[in-house]
């Protein structure tokens, strides 16, 4: 028998018109992680369209989205009750990509370490406003799909990079963990990713 979550979002996206921002080969990817380690622990920095898809690829285990819009959760959990969603704030600005990334640099083997707790971290580049429960979960996979990073004004993705690599490098248990960078190719992600993840 077809769980009900399920079958709500096989339904869901059958008669949908809205498609999902990342491509059949970008889904794929990530499904084809999920599938190997699911159900896993499974963190989206974003919320969208496609984010009952993602929770679906992991069926049974546990999927939450960081977004800094309340009011775009708010008009995404009115459809779909069932996301477990966290709002997150940026202080970063797109155009300070640069400094920033300096910045980390020259603190490397200090605030900024690649292993640290980021509840009490003072990188610039930390996100430790989160919940705190939040960092108290050893994420097996981690999406990096937000926040905007496509105008000067954004918040980019500077700090939601440099948070997921020192997640996933922070572990202390399991076969560590795979980090997703949606929209590589763009200069600030691509920079960062390598930088942070590589």
């Amino acid at each position: 028998r077809l769980p009900h979550d399920l079958m709500t979002a096989l339904v869901h996206y059958a008669s949908t018109d809205t498609t999902p921002q990342q491509t059949r080969e970008e889904i794929l990817m990530t499904a084809k992680v999920l599938a190997s380690r699911g159900p896993c622990n499974f963190l989206v920095f974003g919320l969208g369209h496609d984010s009952l898809l993602w929770k679906m690829l992991n069926y049974a285990g546990r999927t939450v989205f960081l977004e800094e819009s309340e009011d775009w959760i708010r008009q995404i959990s009115e459809k779909h009750p069932e996301l477990e969603t966290h709002i997150v704030e940026y202080s970063t600005v797109l155009t300070e990509a640069d400094q920033l990334l300096e910045h980390a640099r020259s603190n490397r083997k200090g605030k900024c370490t690649a292993v640290q707790n980021l509840l009490l971290s003072e990188c610039k580049l930390a996100l430790n406003g989160l919940a705190d429960e939040l960092f108290q979960v050893e994420w097996d996979v981690i999406m990096v799909d937000a926040p905007r990073g496509y105008f000067p004004g954004a918040p980019g993705r500077m700090a939601a990079i440099f948070s997921a690599a020192v997640m996933a490098r922070s572990r202390k248990t399991g076969n560590g963990t795979d980090v997703f960078v949606h929209d590589v190719e763009r200069p600030v992600e691509r920079s960062y990713s390598e930088e942070f993840l590589c």
